[in-house]
């Protein structure tokens, strides 16, 4: 048997989701978008990441209104500096919602789930984990950065909370020295951070693909 690769409506949210073969509960793993991206921009990882594992990539509840590029953000007014934490606000109540919906259609562990985010959306990944700390399992951030003004935030309850960090030194969007200094911060709070770089931009390197496989292996 394989798995079942969808695309979905479910209210308001539009989402591709892999359901994997047999008898659950799933381990799940939301993957989201950065700014101007969508449902499939993150379905380059799925691959990569466990086949037993539920996967949900939601569009972003907002137009991003970037003149060329289009898509969706997950802060309604983005600012021309990097988010802040209370910008994500309204959209971690709309994926609140997004969440109750799918443990009633799906088989598996909402209770506890992995995130993997994308820029704009690792900031909405880190967003969540801040507001919600013992309903994730893992956090990788990719090309991302921690919301500005969260640092009080980031406390004991990330003790032991696994994270990922993957950066291009040569990133002109979302500067490397974001995800140094992130690392800090996050080990400073008792997190187990796993750092990985690449000489490249504002993607992931093939190293980093490697490494982020195995972060997800048990999740």
């Amino acid at each position: 048997m394989t798995a079942e690769v969808l695309d979905l409506q479910i209210k308001d949210w539009m989402l591709k989701l892999r359901l994997p073969p047999g008898d659950g509960p799933h381990p799940v793993i939301f993957l989201i978008h950065g700014w101007t991206g969508d449902e499939g921009s993150m379905w380059i990882f799925a691959p990569r990441l466990p086949k037993n594992a539920l996967l949900i990539a939601p569009r972003a509840p907002y137009i991003s209104k970037h003149p060329q590029f289009g898509g969706y953000s997950w802060v309604e007014n983005r600012a021309e500096s990097f988010s802040r934490l209370p910008d994500f606000d309204s959209a971690l109540e709309k994926i609140e919602q997004l969440v109750i919906e799918l443990s009633k259609r799906y088989e598996a562990n909402f209770q506890r789930f992995g995130l993997a985010g994308f820029s704009q959306g690792a900031a909405f990944c880190f967003a969540f984990a801040m507001l919600h700390p013992r309903r994730v399992s893992k956090v990788a951030s990719l090309a991302g950065f921690l919301p500005t003004d969260s640092d009080a935030a980031i406390n004991a309850q990330f003790k032991n909370l696994p994270i990922f960090i993957a950066h291009g030194t040569k990133d002109e969007t979302v500067p490397v020295e974001m995800a140094q200094d992130a690392k800090k911060t996050l080990e400073q709070a008792g997190a187990k951070v796993q750092y990985c770089e690449a000489d490249i931009g504002h993607k992931l390197g093939a190293n980093c693909f490697t490494q982020l496989a195995a972060f997800f292996a048990d999740v």
